[in-house]
């Protein structure tokens, strides 16, 4: 029976990343083109209607300070720029940004980011299961940030509160994939 109960998580995120893509086919895309790579989460995209700046759904890439923030963002300057995508918009920010999912043909560009350890899933805002479990991939295989030590890694929704939480990071190396769905509910309550 533990066996079993270990298990469900995995089983619910195979299930929704198998049954995921019938969700993104129904749900609105605009064409564009990537012309500005801002960070490792944010985009600048040419679309029919004019320009937008996307802040990528459910990601949190390392800020331009932070270690490894320049990788990130030229991991996705790498994957996007200059070429066409599909743009899946969930809302806008309090900033005017578009948060939106990137596709890049076939590929999620935001779960591509966090695959290659160039961003952190965003507990606070995620709502797909599957992209915990390519942040535990990432950081099992040592991948991008995950190559660094804990302390030269802090979450960069941590790291933005830095002068407020005096320097103590919580340490996500041992992180579940249960735990981090988990997380999701508990951050927005």
């Amino acid at each position: 029976m533990r066996l079993s109960l270990a298990l469900l998580p995995l089983l619910f995120v195979f299930s929704f990343a198998l049954f995921g893509n019938l969700v993104a086919e129904e749900r609105t895309v605009l064409p564009g083109v990537v012309v500005g790579v801002v960070d490792g989460d944010t985009a600048d995209v040419r679309l029919a209607s004019g320009m937008i700046r996307i802040r990528m759904h459910a990601i949190d890439a390392p800020e331009s300070g932070q270690p490894y923030g320049g990788n990130s963002k030229q991991a996705l300057s790498s994957l996007v720029f200059g070429k066409a995508v599909q743009v899946e918009p969930y809302e806008q920010d309090r900033y005017d940004r578009l948060v939106a999912r990137l596709w890049l043909d076939d590929m999620d560009v935001n779960a591509e980011m966090v695959k290659r350890g160039m961003a952190w899933t965003y507990r606070r805002y995620a709502d797909d299961p599957s992209y915990c479990a390519y942040e535990k991939g990432a950081r099992d295989l040592r991948r991008g940030l995950w190559s660094l030590s804990p302390e030269q890694r802090p979450a960069p929704w941590e790291w933005r509160q830095r002068k407020s939480r005096e320097g103590k990071f919580t340490d996500y190396s041992d992180e579940t994939v249960a735990a981090c769905i988990a997380s999701f509910r508990s951050l927005r309550d």
